[in-house]
């Protein structure tokens, strides 16, 4: 039921059982997991926080955020959906009716380890105002649930989304640390390039919960909608799931200790340094100097341009998630001509003018900077471009593009364009010159 999501109704069909006997049978294998398997592999009480630091916590995690004593506990915490039913009873369903989603749901809270060991789900909370990611932590520690403040210790570090920012003051009584996400500050359309810098650490550990979150909704039960019946059992459920992922389910990513300690060492030294190329564009007023645009349209494009591996690509962008977005950013490039367009500001010094991928009629500017074998510096308008721990997906799409794919002999097949399959309103109708009248 848990791995197929099927109804009791369709179980008994295939077993040639009557529903009852169906539902006599999950209630007895539900309540002798409950007791019997999910406390051995799930829970503050089952796993000690010495054993997270020694056997669950990922070396890159422990550069970026530890002591060099390697005594620190890092957790990621967030909060998950398990979409429900429109309910009844009018006072739960506005309980559980999220603004945000605009769906009715419940939510488990996740803690997780660095590789993704799943440490505990507490839960699940409804989901109006008064249940926001931040309000539910906080009431996890008032209330110290599963005696959670025994097992933090001083200086501990915890790994949140921006949710969370009223927990910040009441974890910090406690001792533990808080790592978060940047915000913009006021009237500025693009972060620091400290706070872009501190962001990217963040989002290099904070990712494994999202993945964590992933894994157990491939328990089909969970990532459908929860039918109204089933609620009395969703922590149940929830917890079940991530103890069968913690016993037989391998790490997400445990990292190698060496490349996990120079990439550590590397962004920290790079999150200290100062975007050269911004200094320069805003000192010069490059981003008002006029010139010749000219199209991206194949290899006789800034010819210059240094070629890379995609290995290479990586290590520029820290991470994976900006070269997928880059192959997406070069199929809409291929499809519309005019997508990419540079200017040459100077020696080895490029321009370019490309739209977001959240709203057409928005454009960015970017700067990048390179010599015959590498790409030395970059910058972009976009809200996260400033940054020098990575790159935005803008600047990793011109590098992508222009250093690696425009040199592929074999570029492979296109992805298919789903919007070919749908109808769009706003096309213009075409006339047929057979049905003007003829002129006398």
């Amino acid at each position: 039921m848990l791995r197929s999501g099927m109804s009791n109704k369709i179980l008994a069909t295939l077993f040639n059982i009557s529903k009852d006997s169906i539902r006599k049978a999950i209630s007895s294998a539900r309540d002798a997991v409950k007791q019997h398997f999910t406390p051995k592999y799930l829970g503050f009480d089952h796993v000690s926080r010495e054993s997270v630091i020694q056997n669950h916590t990922r070396p890159l995690a422990q550069t970026l955020f530890g002591d060099i004593t390697n005594t620190t506990a890092i957790l990621v915490i967030d909060g998950t959906y398990i979409y429900i039913q429109k309910s009844g009873q009018f006072k739960f369903q506005r309980s559980t009716y999220s603004m945000h989603k605009f769906r009715n749901l419940i939510k488990p809270m996740m803690f997780v380890t660095t590789t993704g060991y799943i440490v505990s789900v507490i839960g699940p909370y409804l989901c109006n105002s008064k249940n926001n990611d931040a309000k539910i932590l906080n009431s996890i520690f008032k209330n110290n649930l599963e005696k959670i403040k025994e097992w933090f210790d001083k200086d501990d570090v915890v790994v949140v989304d921006r949710g969370f920012r009223d927990s910040i003051d009441l974890l910090e009584e406690f001792g533990i640390q808080t790592k978060m996400p940047s915000f913009l500050k006021r009237n500025e359309k693009q972060l620091s390039v400290e706070d872009g810098n501190t962001t990217r650490l963040v989002t290099k550990v904070r990712w494994v919960v999202e993945s964590v979150n992933g894994r157990i909704k491939q328990w089909r039960l969970l990532d459908k909608v929860l039918p109204n019946s089933l609620i009395p059992y969703a922590g149940e459920y929830t917890r079940f799931v991530s103890a069968i992922c913690n016993k037989y389910r391998p790490p997400l990513n445990a990292g190698n200790e060496t490349d996990d300690l120079l990439l550590g060492t590397k962004m920290l030294h790079m999150s200290k340094k100062k975007n050269e190329l911004m200094e320069r564009v805003s000192n010069e007023n490059l981003h008002s100097r006029s010139g010749r645009w000219q199209k991206i349209d194949g290899n006789d494009s800034v010819e210059d341009f240094p070629k890379l591996s995609e290995e290479d690509i990586r290590d520029i962008t820290l991470g994976v998630y900006q070269v997928k977005l880059a192959k997406s950013y070069t199929e809409e490039h291929l499809e519309n001509d005019d997508y990419y367009e540079v200017m040459q500001q100077g020696h080895q010094l490029i321009r370019v003018r490309m739209a977001s991928r959240h709203t057409s009629s928005k454009t960015h500017n970017l700067w990048i900077t390179y010599d015959d074998c590498c790409i030395k510096t970059w910058y972009c308008t976009c809200k996260a471009g400033d940054r020098i721990v990575g790159t935005c997906s803008h600047i990793s799409s011109v590098i992508w593009f222009l250093s690696f794919y425009r040199h592929q002999t074999c570029k492979g097949n296109q992805a298919k364009q789903w919007k070919d399959y749908v109808h769009d309103a706003n096309q213009p109708e075409v006339v047929d010159d057979s049905d003007s009248e003829p002129e006398e």
